[in-house]
């Protein structure tokens, strides 16, 4: 009995010593994390810019070593809370940090896929990164709205485009295969919430803190100088 009793305690320390040097290997390895491909992230197509001056959205940067790319649904809270963030951002590193916005609008927001479009549309017409910004600062008036598209029209009205065009082309298949595209590029990467964010193309934790945020780009900032 004593000595059945022993043999037990000597396996389960010997358990015990393996468990230990596996979560000590584990601890101490590097990471090894594989990274997204630029061609799945930032496909040819996509709005590109390097980086935010008095307010005004800048082009791609050649010389920007760092690429933020975000999969978001305009009418998802976080994403809301995190818009302010990256625009402080791009404001901090102008120059330094590329931005790309994927569309990824969720089933459950009556009101993402149409947001999504009316960012595109205004694309065609060169103002992109202005609906972008509307759309998410205006939330209050469009979110709930059962008529959220003629809203996001008197949008395009207020920044000056051609508003015949602009309605045109929010229901066009080029801006539905477009917003398509970007969402079918997040379901191969296998994404399961909004925002989520490729910094370098390996996706990043994100913690609601903009401090915490902003430390990830300086630390990438630093492996890259």
């Amino acid at each position: 009995m004593l000595k059945d009793k022993g043999l037990v305690i000597g396996i389960i320390a010997t358990i015990v010593l393996i468990a230990g040097g596996v979560f000590l290997m584990t601890r101490g390895a590097p990471s090894t994390k594989k990274a997204i491909s630029s061609e799945i992230l930032v496909p040819a197509n996509e709005y590109v810019t390097g980086g935010v001056e008095n307010g005004t959205y800048l082009p791609a940067s050649s010389s920007a070593k760092v690429t933020l790319v975000e999969f978001g649904d305009y009418q998802c809270p976080a994403c809301i809370e995190y818009h302010p963030f990256v625009k402080r951002l791009l404001a901090e590193f102008p120059g330094k940090v590329n931005y790309v916005f994927r569309n990824f609008p969720l089933s459950q927001h009556a009101n993402a896929p149409i947001s999504a479009y009316a960012a595109e549309a205004a694309g065609l017409q060169g103002k992109y990164w202005q609906m972008h910004d509307k759309i998410y600062e205006s939330t209050g008036e469009w979110v709930e709205s059962g008529d959220a598209k003629s809203i996001l029209i008197g949008y395009a009205a207020s920044m000056g485009l051609d508003v015949k065009k602009f309605t045109a082309d929010i229901d066009s298949n080029d801006v539905k295969d477009k917003v398509r595209s970007d969402t079918n590029d997040g379901n191969l990467v296998k994404l399961d919430a909004t925002p989520t964010f490729y910094l370098n193309g390996i996706k990043i934790n994100v913690t609601g803190s903009y401090e915490s945020f902003k430390s990830l780009i300086t630390s990438e900032l630093s492996k890259n100088n």
